[in-house]
């Protein structure tokens, strides 16, 4: 008679073992219901007033208020929009803000940034305060000192004094973040490019600026939906029709006695058009900027 090896029982516990770590790592089906269920309604729950805004855009007036979506469906309140109203000016006149925003954000975060990141200057503590000390401030606390100082140096009703305006909402919040990621950048590439003889400034624009595409991308999209959605400067600052921004033209839209929901809805959407590809094109630059960060370091 012939007996088992004693591996045998061993083995049969380690394999029973290992099956009871994969089950207790599996969902129930309860659990995966659940689960999918929750992301449905949370989806849902994300969706439903874009889609709200969108539909109503496409009844006519008289449906406006109504649950009646798809009854009489129009494109009249767009064409309205475009033709009876200054919308476009009002487009412009954002693209021009938002644009000049986004640029100089980028350039003055992407260079303070560095600059408290790698260099020891007289002031960089106070500096640091003074970025991190300014997001503390409500609007409604900056309206009115902004507003005199804006006034005291003519640039009420520019582009020029909402792009100022705006750099101090988005610059310091930047500076921060990209501090934060040049402190991620080995400082031997900076040693790299001295050893080459490139410039402080060569060798940030040349060296680090490549490998921080993922906080650059961010940079420029915060700076752009600071400018783009901004309400209440862009309010109080620009005043007639031909030199309203987009949050100002909408505004417009409302008056004591009601709301005129077809044109605004509809002005929402177009609206929200730019800022939705400027947040693709960011994504893009950002799974792109760390694909080459990660090969070149």
């Amino acid at each position: 008679m012939t007996t088992a090896p004693a591996t045998t029982a061993p083995a049969a516990s380690a394999g029973h073992a290992a099956r009871k770590v994969r089950l207790r790592g599996e969902r129930s089906p309860i659990a995966s219901v659940a689960l999918h269920l929750t992301l449905i309604v949370a989806s849902v729950i994300a969706v439903f007033p874009v889609l709200w805004v969108l539909l109503t855009s496409l009844k006519p007036a008289a449906y406006a208020t109504t649950t009646d979506f798809f009854k009489e469906t129009t494109f009249e309140n767009y064409t309205n929009l475009i033709q009876n109203t200054k919308f476009l000016t009002w487009f412009g006149n954002s693209v021009l803000v938002a644009g000049l925003t986004t640029l100089l954000g980028v350039i003055v975060s992407a260079s303070t940034g560095y600059a408290v990141s790698r260099f020891r200057f007289p002031g960089k503590r106070g500096l640091m305060w003074t970025l991190l000390i300014t997001q503390m401030f409500p609007v409604a606390v900056l309206i009115v000192p902004i507003y005199n100082i804006m006034a005291g140096m003519g640039l009420l009703n520019q582009p020029a004094g909402l792009v100022i305006t705006y750099l101090t909402i988005s610059v310091p919040f930047c500076a921060w973040m990209m501090k934060g990621f040049f402190d991620t950048i080995p400082r031997e590439i900076d040693e790299s490019g001295q050893v080459d003889g490139l410039t402080p400034f060569g060798t940030f624009w040349r060296l680090i600026l490549p490998l921080a595409k993922p906080g650059l991308a961010v940079t420029a999209f915060y700076s752009f939906i600071t400018a783009w959605g901004e309400v209440a400067y862009a309010s109080a600052f620009m005043v007639g029709e031909d030199n309203l921004t987009l949050a100002g033209g909408l505004q417009l839209f409302v008056n004591q006695y009601g709301a005129q929901w077809g044109p605004m809805t509809a002005a929402s959407v177009l609206i929200a058009i730019p800022a939705a590809l400027v947040f693709l094109f960011a994504q893009r630059h950002l799974v792109t900027g760390m694909s080459a960060g990660a090969v070149k370091g």
